[in-house]
């Protein structure tokens, strides 16, 4: 038979036992699960989660199966660009981009239902990742990708990493597309348009900073080349890592005056790297850099300058104020995170003006293909700022310990009402109703988790064993455990129109601080139910972040190990609404169990476990146990992902007594 004439191929099903193609015969599994039901209600999601992570044989054979129904169902058109997809060996993300763009078309014209659901299955498999993605073809799919790159920009003379453009492209495209809105804190347009000149000399952009860059967008690329080795989430971004570490040794000595902004910048991109990949102490280490080199700079902890256009120029003026406010930012959300107080206690220089910059500006979903959207970037960056002010104050609050003095649940209250005033003055377009863009949706989430932080510190350390924390007055106006569950189950809402609408591979790592803090919230509840579905949305976006990182591995092996010791693993096992993948996630211990799918995330916890002064103070608890409650997670959170702050001394501000 000619190669243009294909035989048909046959799913291997057991419905179908002709040597004929069949033409309408039954559903699928996964059709069958979607069919009379909405295609994005949550318990399908948590099934479609479950059964993927449970078996990948059964994932591709009814991918393929439904493939061919789509082909057999859908408009020629349609059908035959699928098929050219398939002949010329498209990857994933190319059959992902026409499924997607496909289900807009069908979906306003209202054609064929029954392929409608079927490519809504393929869309919800295809969105779910449990462990690291698959080796694929690797120029292939970035010449694809780089079509519609946002942003073209060269490798060289920048990285000797590669001297590929189209991968640069797409990883700086990725990296300002999901990483960059969350903090801000280097201005986009200078740095690629210095990053486009070339100049290495240039106040705007160096090596250092590039290839920090780069290993960070790592972070967001499922794509063989973001790796050293395939398929090993510890290598990702790590040729970049090394290149800018080796940049870094040149940048050592930058004092005073003499220290550029791009090193700055390049310093806490590499605190946000450590952070992700669990080094030890490197992530402290980078932050206390950060803020030392702004102090030097004089624009965080000094009294107040202004930034002259007669001394610098425009851009830079810009530049600077957006690296002070972002390292604020990023001072604040760590360690409000920890319970420990910040270290930047005020910027020296005045915010950006809220309406001043790149108000009409678009943010664009790449890769996926979705429709592009208002960025409001410089509206959300001053109620980030503004955010921040809150979060300093009540960093400067929590406790690990509790408290006793009399004043001190009022003035929790009184910081608990800043915070709900400033969420009523966000502005519309920040509604959740409005499909805002995800960084929007991240800040909502940034204001529940300090929610959560303010009223468990208001509960003291051993919140679930107290049983006046959760009983109901009336007359009670500030009831923290009630107020910190409600903020756990508007984090859920949120991450998932934030998988509806954009998926979670790409989300921002403040994602996986905000659904594991709420998981642990909901954990706490002397009426916990571990069928509860605001948890089981939780858990399993909480899967597709974590396998993305080693951090996020550790953690979701101790969350699983948490869950376990709730002791409800009966009642997963005996219901017929939740799927395997979560029974076998969440099952009864057992004296002789049997190694688990995620056993293996427990990988790189030994080294915490034989270090002991990450086990000082925690007593004969090691990292690889059940955290016994909130505190515990948050300490051996911090421990994985930032080290030890004790090992770094005061701030100046702190030695020298000013704020």
């Amino acid at each position: 038979m000619s190669p243009s004439n294909p035989a048909p191929i046959q799913p291997t099903n057991s419905h179908h036992q002709s040597d004929e193609p069949m033409r309408n015969g039954p559903l699928s599994p996964s059709a069958q699960a979607q069919s009379g039901q909405d295609a994005f209600d949550e318990s399908d999601a948590c099934q479609s989660v479950a059964e993927y992570l449970t078996d990948t044989s059964n994932y591709h054979h009814d991918l393929l199966y439904d493939l061919f129904e789509v082909v057999r169902s859908t408009v020629p058109n349609h059908a035959d660009t699928l098929l050219q997809l398939i002949r010329r060996h498209a990857s994933i993300e190319e059959v992902r981009a026409y499924l997607d763009q496909t289900l807009a078309e069908m979906h306003a014209a209202g054609k064929d239902d029954h392929a409608l659901q079927q490519l809504y299955g393929i869309w919800q498999f295809i969105e779910v990742e449990s462990e690291a993605p698959k080796f694929r073809p690797m120029m292939m799919d970035i010449r694809y990708l780089t079509g519609n790159a946002p942003y073209r920009v060269p490798a060289k003379p920048w990285t000797s990493v590669t001297d590929d453009d189209d991968l640069v492209s797409h990883l700086v495209s990725l990296y300002l597309t999901w990483d960059y809105p969350f903090f801000a804190f280097l201005d986009r347009k200078s740095f690629l348009k210095h990053m486009a000149m070339g100049n290495v000399e240039s106040d705007f952009c160096s090596p250092f900073l590039v290839n920090a860059l780069l290993a960070n967008a790592c972070y967001y690329s499922p794509y063989s080349e973001a790796y050293s080795i395939p398929g090993d989430v510890r290598t990702k971004g790590a040729d970049f890592l090394a290149e800018a570490e080796r940049h870094m040794k040149r940048h050592q000595f930058e004092r005073g005056n003499d220290i550029r902004l791009p090193t700055l910048q390049a310093i806490l991109l590499l605190y946000e790297r450590y952070s992700v990949s669990g080094n030890g102490d490197h992530g402290y280490a980078m932050l206390h850099r950060a803020i030392e080199m702004a102090e030097s700079l004089g624009i965080v902890n000094h009294k107040k300058r202004e930034l002259k256009t007669s001394q610098m120029s425009e851009d830079m003026i810009l530049s600077i104020k957006r690296t002070a406010w972002g390292l604020y930012q990023i001072d604040t959300v760590v360690h409000t995170n920890f319970l420990k107080p910040s270290r930047v206690n005020s910027v020296s220089i005045e915010r950006i003006a809220r309406d001043d910059a790149g108000a009409g500006d678009m943010w664009t979903p790449y890769p996926l293909p979705r429709p592009a959207r208002l960025s409001y970037l410089s509206q959300y960056f001053d109620d980030a700022c503004q955010l921040s002010d809150i979060a300093r104050d009540i960093s400067r609050s929590l406790s690990k310990s509790g408290n006793s003095d009399p004043g001190y649940k009022k003035r929790k209250q009184e910081l608990y009402m800043r915070l709900r005033k400033w969420e009523r003055g966000l502005p519309p377009c920040f509604d959740p109703a409005e499909k805002p863009a995800p960084h929007i949706l991240l800040l909502r989430m940034r204001y529940h988790t300090l929610v959560i932080n303010l009223c468990f510190d208001a509960l003291g350390p051993n919140a679930r064993l107290s049983s006046q924390n959760q009983t109901h007055d009336a007359n009670q106006q500030f009831n923290p455990f009630e107020i910190a569950i409600a903020s756990a189950r508007s984090i859920a809402s949120l991450a998932r129109q934030q998988r509806t609408e954009y998926g979670m591979e790409h989300a921002h790592q403040f994602a996986m601080y905000a659904v594991n803090l709420a998981l642990f919230a909901l954990l706490e509840q002397k009426s916990f139910d571990i069928l509860d579905q605001d948890f089981l949305t939780l858990t399993s976006s909480f899967s597709i972040i974590a396998c993305r990182s080693q951090v996020g591995r550790n953690l979701f092996h101790l969350f699983k190990l948490s869950v376990r010791s709730r002791n409800q693993g009966s009642r997963v096992a005996q219901s017929t609404d939740v799927p395997p993948g979560i029974k076998e996630l969440f099952r009864q211990e057992t004296g002789s169990q049997e190694p688990d799918r995620w056993d293996h995330y427990a990988e790189g916890l030994t080294k915490t476990d034989a270090d002991s002064s990450y086990i000082d103070g925690m007593g004969s608890k090691v990292q690889s146990s059940a955290a016994t409650g909130m505190h515990d997670m948050l300490e051996r959170y911090e421990r994985l992902s930032v080290g030890k702050e004790e090992r770094w001394p005061p701030s100046r501000t702190s030695r020298n007594g000013t704020s």
